[in-house]
């Protein structure tokens, strides 16, 4: 599912434009990011939690000249889903 995808069907289940969905999609993007600088981490009850990993810098490899190179420090995301949501994942119908 890409974003187009998503914001039809949050416009479906919601009763609201498509129009709508996509800026509510971009406006959690830029919520979620904001909050992760700031805090760290979020909680969504039964849903998961998104937590900023700081990579460190490492030693890496070109793939396509198997050159060695280092790969700078950056900031990413790890999410962990809840309890609830993985039940619903791994519900055997």
């Amino acid at each position: 599912m890409n974003k187009t995808d998503l914001s039809n069907e949050l416009a479906k289940r919601l009763s609201v434009s498509r129009c709508q969905a996509r800026h509510f999609i971009d406006a959690f993007r830029e919520v979620l990011g904001d909050c992760l600088l700031q805090d760290d981490s979020i909680l969504i009850q039964d849903f998961g939690r998104f937590d900023l990993w700081i990579q460190n810098e490492r030693n890496g490899r070109n793939p396509k000249t198997g050159t060695p190179a280092i790969i700078r420090a950056r900031n990413s995301i790890k999410f962990k889903p809840s309890p609830r949501l993985l039940k619903k994942l791994n519900r055997k119908e």
